[in-house]
């Protein structure tokens, strides 16, 4: 049963299986995400939550299942241990490849992306950074540049991969704020984590248990 959703639903899994060398990571999931709410996806390690956020970004293409995407465009925001520090990208570099989504890869960035992109790096308090070495950041520093990146995108739909892990607070607090102020402006915000105060904040949560099974659940 999928979960229940004050409006229509943005992103829609149903029956979704995924194999991994013959292993299941999802098993026969339904899921929704709606405008406008925040969906977080908890669960033991192993359960296939990054996984399901992998599905739902096109990344991932299911062995069986449907997947319906009704948004016009989705940012996926990963772990900072996915991107290598040894890069040689500036914060401003990192940020502007969400604005890629807009105009295409390379291209020279129009008045409005650039506003994107600037917007971005001033809600997460990164505009005295945006010369700065990726590499060097701190943790906070650096998942806080891969949440602008998202931002710059201005999509429809956000995913984000255990967006508050291992932060100082200052920087949790900002990315959560910053997720609240997505969702209030009518994005489907859909986030994988095992953060209390992330799943406090959640409209929905949702949980996947060992092997991809969809437990109950509902409204937090």
């Amino acid at each position: 049963m999928p979960v229940e959703t004050s409006s229509i639903a943005t992103v829609s899994l149903r029956g979704v299986c995924v194999d991994y060398a013959g292993t299941p990571a999802l098993r026969d999931v339904d899921f929704d995400a709606a405008a406008g709410e925040l969906t977080v996806i908890a669960g033991p390690n192993g359960a296939g939550k990054s996984t399901l956020l992998e599905v739902l970004a096109g990344t991932i293409t299911p062995r069986a299942g449907s997947v319906e995407i009704r948004a016009s465009s989705r940012a996926f925001v990963p772990q900072r241990t996915a991107i290598s520090p040894t890069l040689p990208l500036t914060v401003h570099d990192v940020v502007t490849v969400g604005a890629w989504g807009r105009v295409g890869a390379w291209r020279r960035l129009d008045h409005a992306s650039r506003e994107a992109v600037d917007a971005a790096l001033e809600r997460l308090d990164l505009t005295a950074l945006k010369r700065a070495a990726f590499g060097v950041l701190s943790g906070g520093q650096q998942q806080r540049t891969l949440l602008a990146q998202g931002l710059a995108r201005r999509a429809e739909t956000l995913l984000l991969d255990e967006p508050t892990t291992a932060l100082d607070l200052d920087s949790a607090e900002r990315i959560m704020c910053a997720m609240r102020a997505e969702v209030d402006r009518g994005v489907a915000a859909v986030c994988v984590s095992h953060d209390p105060a992330v799943i406090d904040a959640a409209d929905v949560v949702v949980r996947l248990e060992p092997g991809g099974v969809m437990s109950p659940r509902g409204r937090a």
